[in-house]
């Protein structure tokens, strides 16, 4: 139970400090929800060899190989329903990845903080399905951009 819990307590740190990063950096939304969200199993590179993934029962794959992997084709749409938990993806066999569809939804066990930033994705009408939409995109556009020739 204490060894659960330090591992989770390692992801909340390594999290906090990738946002920190993130933030330092130009913007890139994209990564910067990578690297808050994918890079403690998939690692900061995004090649599979994040802090936690030797804890894993199925090893992340390296996701700068997607594009190679499928004729040189990037696979966006095979991405946004590996992310968004619509579609489990034979790789994955088992779902150990989370669903971030779910995660990603701002006002998910409300009541609690949510950044102000959210609502503005939201759009007018503060639809919550748009941000966890752009949140997705947003990563599946930084891992479009970080494939290997």
């Amino acid at each position: 139970m204490v060894k659960y819990g330090v591992k989770w307590l390692m992801i909340s740190g390594l999290t906090a400090g990738f946002a920190v990063v993130a933030q330092a950096e130009d913007l890139d939304i994209g990564k910067g929800e990578f690297q808050s969200s994918c890079a403690s199993c998939h690692g900061a590179d995004a090649r599979g060899k994040g802090p936690v993934s030797d804890q894993l029962r199925i090893a992340p794959p390296d996701l700068t190989m997607l594009a190679r992997n499928n004729n040189g084709v990037f696979p966006a749409d095979a991405v946004y329903k590996a992310i968004d938990g619509s579609k489990l993806p034979p790789a994955h066999g088992i779902r150990e990845m989370p669903i971030w569809g779910d995660r990603f939804n701002p006002i998910v066990n409300l009541p609690h903080y949510v950044d102000p930033s959210y609502w503005k994705m939201a759009g007018p009408e503060q639809n919550p399905d748009v941000v966890v939409r752009k949140r997705i995109l947003a990563v599946v556009d930084y891992l479009s951009r970080i494939q290997q020739k």
